[in-house]
């Protein structure tokens, strides 16, 4: 729905802090949303990538936008990843707001010279006289025999960069809120988003609203032991503690990041001082990934909490696989997802 100032009048009795409440909308819609309203309010914005303009406008993120704003402002691009991204830096050194739309994760890194060694470092480099406000937007893949060069989580790869930011939304409404934080962040930020999320609807309110990038939130509060994640693993968490705490009156504590840099390490200490255990959930891979970061973390800084082993689940240490077999073994499930925390429990 593209952005409307009279709508938003109408809605503007909607709780922005409970997602809960008003309408129900696709994840997707709630994006559009964000997307309409920023290229509404600030001319600066613009948008493009591979297909941002053809019929499936990115999975329906970038629909009609073209039309209405035009070429300048919405176009596809060439398959030159590194090429495309230093115009997005120069456009944002210039005080363009640059939103830069990538199918998938894995074709960042065609990108990472331009990332790592240019966009990241631009603001420290010259004692903050300049900033980059660049959003780089992508969408892991997977459930449809992607294979290991299109569904690659790469955010453990993009946490060792100093001078970005990683969002990992869950729901509709945080996609939303941090899409928009995200624009008016004067420095880059890489939103990273589910394919399977993004079937799902969820409360979101039509006025906009922000959710700073960094503060985590509860999902499910708990006594037993703490989960925290992002994204879509976090989502099958959830779904795992719900059913637990149904059939066995397992009460475990689940903890949505929403973004792994900054981290919101309150939000973790606090609860694993409470419970004493903790599980970390990550789409990616635990060898040198987001977990373990994570995890040494808590062992630094809250080791005195902790009255078992700190627990991870996320991917083998092997490429992704290509067919709904493989994918079933390879990938997490709720299943496993309950596993783990009874697994936890018992320690």
């Amino acid at each position: 729905m593209l952005w409307d100032e009279k709508l938003v009048k109408k809605n503007a009795g909607l709780d922005p802090q409970d997602p809960f409440k008003g309408r129900l909308i696709g994840y997707v819609d709630a994006l559009h949303e964000a997307l309409s309203y920023k290229m509404a309010t600030d001319e600066n914005v613009f948008l493009l990538g591979q297909g941002v303009d053809d019929p499936g406008a990115m999975f329906g993120v970038t629909k009609g936008f073209k039309e209405i704003y035009g070429p300048l402002r919405v176009f596809d691009t060439p398959v030159s990843e590194e090429g495309m991204m230093g115009i997005c830096n120069g456009a944002a050194l210039s005080g363009m707001r640059p939103v830069y739309f990538h199918n998938r994760p894995d074709f960042l890194l065609l990108a990472f010279n331009q990332i790592v060694n240019h966009g990241s470092k631009l603001h420290w480099m010259d004692h903050g006289q300049n900033c980059v406000p660049l959003v780089i937007w992508s969408a892991i893949g997977r459930g449809w025999g992607s294979g290991p060069q299109h569904s690659q989580a790469i955010q453990g790869l993009l946490l060792s960069v100093p001078g970005i930011k990683i969002v990992m939304p869950s729901t509709p409404y945080d996609a939303k809120g941090l899409m928009i934080s995200a624009i008016e962040d004067n420095n880059p930020v890489i939103i990273i988003e589910h394919r399977w999320l993004m079937r799902r609807e969820g409360g979101v309110p039509q006025h906009p609203y922000k959710i700073p990038i960094g503060i985590g939130i509860h999902r499910l509060k708990g006594c037993d032991c703490t989960v925290v994640g992002t994204s879509h693993a976090i989502d099958l968490a959830y779904l795992a503690a719900k059913q637990l705490k149904k059939e066995q009156a397992i009460q475990a504590e689940v903890i949505d990041l929403r973004s792994l840099k900054p981290l919101d390490k309150n939000i973790i200490l606090e609860s694993v001082k409470k419970t004493g255990k903790l599980l970390i959930v990550d789409t990616g891979w635990t060898m040198g990934g987001v977990s373990g970061e994570i995890g040494a973390f808590v062992a630094e800084e809250g080791f005195s909490f902790l009255k078992a082993p700190i627990r991870r689940i996320g991917l083998p240490d092997c490429p992704s696989p290509a067919g709904n077999v493989l994918e079933n073994i390879y990938y997490p499930s709720v299943e496993t997802m309950k596993k783990g925390i009874c697994d936890l429990i018992t320690l």
